[in-house]
């Protein structure tokens, strides 16, 4: 009977084997990557540019008058001397369209009409002056 004892026993160690169940554990479902909100860049304002080429004479500065940009037909800017023949002036308040004009020492004005400068654009000019 020693050998049904030790069958029983293996029998029964075979049907608990058989009888617990491997249990898978789940996994979690993945996570969809969440992109963090695109940051919209700052609307940047807009390089409005005026270059005049003349030479004015030594001692003499350049202005410019005109309407739109912070200018005035009233009073003028005084134009950056970049080299001995060229002068600079640019802005960022340009709202619209940039109508100008040049003055030596704010007195003496160019010939020709107004000049016309788009927003945002550059305006390359060579005025001239009758003493």
């Amino acid at each position: 009977m020693a050998k049904k004892t030790t069958t029983q026993k293996a029998l029964k160690k075979v049907a608990a084997k058989k009888a617990t169940k491997k249990v898978v554990a789940k996994k979690a479902p993945a996570k969809k990557a969440v992109a963090p909100k695109a940051k919209i860049p700052a609307k940047k304002a807009l390089k409005t540019s005026i270059t005049a080429r003349v030479d004015v004479g030594f001692g003499n500065q350049l202005y410019i008058r005109g309407a739109g940009a912070g200018l005035s037909w009233e009073k003028g800017l005084q134009l950056e001397n970049v080299s001995s023949y060229e002068w600079a002036f640019a802005t960022t308040k340009a709202k619209s369209d940039v109508v100008f004009k040049f003055l030596i020492n704010d007195e003496l004005w160019a010939e020709g009409d107004n000049i016309i400068v788009a927003k945002g654009a550059t305006s390359i000019s060579s005025p001239v002056f009758t003493w």
